[in-house]
């Protein structure tokens, strides 16, 4: 067979290499046109490399050692869903939970813990029946002010419990089952590995390979929600509200 003349193999080389970058821009993930693989960890924070045990580790480590994050979505807890949207850092956090139809706004300064929420909230019967007209004229008052919720009241350790960093990130860093390596893909635009524990079973946790491993996203086993992690260190104002938009019940709140 003739041979090619060297000005046509320059050029047929330099068509496939374009070919082949195409493709690999085009299909990330795929093998070279030159038949070895590349190496999906390339550029990478290294954790793909890992085992599910230590990318777990590692993940929690960077977490719990992050000056503040944003966690939203929805937790499916004893046949309630709740859809949350709070902001968290060590002292505090701020934002807002749903549930059965009805928001209200959490905010926790240190000890200091306030819920915000509509009359409907207040006057809200469980069991379908109608509010008093005397509830509902309470309930009036504290329409759209923040209520001081007092430690002894058996709604501060649950409602607290949404504003803190350590109790929901240690909740939901905990993979139940064998530990096992999932696919790579992307939460937004960050390169992720997942890891899950007894096959998605017990929960699925989405981690960076893009800058430090943080945790981006996690999938209850059982259907029972999906969570996001943003805002990894972003800084946020948190203080308590002025005397003018707040109500103090003392040692309980209205029974309704």
């Amino acid at each position: 067979m003739t041979a090619l003349p060297l000005a046509s193999r320059v050029r047929r080389a330099a068509f496939v290499g374009a070919v082949c970058a195409g493709v690999a821009v085009g299909a990330t993930g795929l093998t070279g046109c030159g038949g070895s693989g590349e190496d999906p960890d390339a550029g990478t924070n290294g954790v793909g490399r890992l085992s599910a045990t230590k990318i777990q580790s590692k993940a929690g480590r960077v977490a719990e050692a992050a000056s503040g994050v944003r966690l939203s979505g929805t937790v499916v807890s004893k046949g309630h869903t709740y859809s949350l949207d709070m902001r968290l850092k060590d002292d505090g956090g701020t934002g807002s939970v749903t549930s059965k139809g009805q928001t209200f706004q959490l905010l926790r300064v240190g000890e200091q813990l306030f819920l915000k929420a509509g009359s409907e909230f207040w006057t809200h019967e469980g069991d379908g029946g109608q509010p008093q007209k005397a509830d509902q004229a309470a309930a009036a008052k504290l329409d759209g002010k923040y209520v001081k919720v007092p430690k002894g009241d058996p709604a501060y350790q649950q409602l607290s419990g949404f504003t803190d960093k350590d109790v929901l990130l240690a909740g939901m860093l905990t993979l139940h089952g064998k530990l096992a390596k999932g696919d790579r893909g992307k939460t937004g635009a960050t390169r992720t590995i997942k890891i899950t524990g007894d096959e998605g079973a017990g929960g699925t946790l989405s981690v960076a390979l893009d800058g430090k491993p943080y945790p981006l996203r996690f999938e209850r086993g059982g259907h029972a929600g999906t969570l996001k992690l943003t805002e990894w260190n972003k800084d946020f104002p948190l203080q308590e509200p002025d005397r003018s938009e707040m109500v103090d019940y003392g040692k309980e709140l209205p029974t309704s």
